[in-house]
């Protein structure tokens, strides 16, 4: 969050034995730059008449509407939005954003989408669970929540292990070019997406079997808990005003959102204990 301060300097001599006078004033502008990913709907995407929009952008305006904020929507290289938040080109990473297994890597606000990864195939596929996916072609996006679970070390690492390979894609638009052309049999991916974009296009379909489950979450730098802690209040307000069930509803989430709920209390207290830690490790 940017402020920029204006001071005005007036001085006066009215005669020698007066004293000049000093008037200064702070004019105070604020801005609030959201990065995000601009290939990723329904969170956040291009409409048709070229202006950035999404579930997630349009939650960031009205936290905006209610802090005098100006939005400043960003649109960054997934691969590069750590380096966006810390370098301060960007205030937060708000675009369907996973919290889970990086809990100690920024600062979160509550968790506000329930979120599973999936994998989506076309309708013609022989592929009917996880088990089928072995010797196959799967795409995933490059620094996604889908590529660290398959990726080593993750939870799906050993179902990874039996694809005949992980192709990395900077979108999802570009891994569903690849799966129409038949270059790759699978992309895995967050259902809320996968959802989207099987509504856009015909011919296929989402395994039954889930890779994961997981939350979505606003990310901030890490330590910066009173930008964290203002917009965390701005939503809490969207909720009571029924703003956020009503852009829930708009970008057919309503089933996934978590916001308000005793599961996202829940998730949020263990999360403060995790942020806290990490803070007093930084510290250190």
């Amino acid at each position: 969050m940017r402020k920029t301060v204006v001071c005005v300097l007036t001085g006066a001599a009215l005669a020698v034995s007066m004293i000049g006078s000093t008037a200064c004033f702070a004019e105070e502008q604020k801005t609030f730059t959201v990065g995000f990913d601009a290939e990723y709907p329904p969170y956040g995407y291009m409409d048709e008449n070229g202006e950035y929009t999404g579930f997630d952008l349009e939650l960031a305006q009205a936290v905006c509407d209610l802090e005098g904020w100006e939005l400043v929507k960003t649109p960054i290289d997934w691969d590069s939005k750590d380096m966006e938040l810390k370098s301060g080109s960007i205030d937060c990473i708000w675009n369907g954003f996973t919290m889970n297994g990086r809990e100690e890597d920024y600062t979160w606000s509550k968790p506000y989408v329930d979120n599973s990864q999936v994998i989506v195939v076309p309708e013609s596929s022989d592929v009917t669970d996880l088990s089928g996916l072995a010797g196959k072609i799967v795409g995933v996006q490059a620094a996604s929540a889908a590529l660290e679970l398959l990726s080593e070390g993750g939870d799906q690492a050993d179902l990874a292990a039996t694809f005949g390979s992980l192709q990395q894609f900077p979108d999802y638009n570009n891994a569903f070019v690849e799966l129409q052309a038949g270059s790759i049999d699978a992309v895995a991916m967050d259902i809320g997406v996968a959802q989207y974009q099987l509504k856009q296009k015909e011919g296929y379909k989402i395994l039954d079997e889930k890779l994961n489950s997981e939350k979505y979450a606003i990310g901030f730098k890490l330590g910066n808990e009173e930008l964290r802690d203002t917009v965390d209040d701005a939503m809490d307000q969207l909720v009571a005003d029924g703003t956020f069930a009503k852009l829930a509803e708009k970008y057919e989430l309503t089933d996934m959102v978590c916001l308000g709920t005793d599961e996202g209390e829940t998730e949020t207290e263990t999360e403060g204990v995790q942020t806290e830690a990490a803070t007093e490790a930084v510290t250190e």
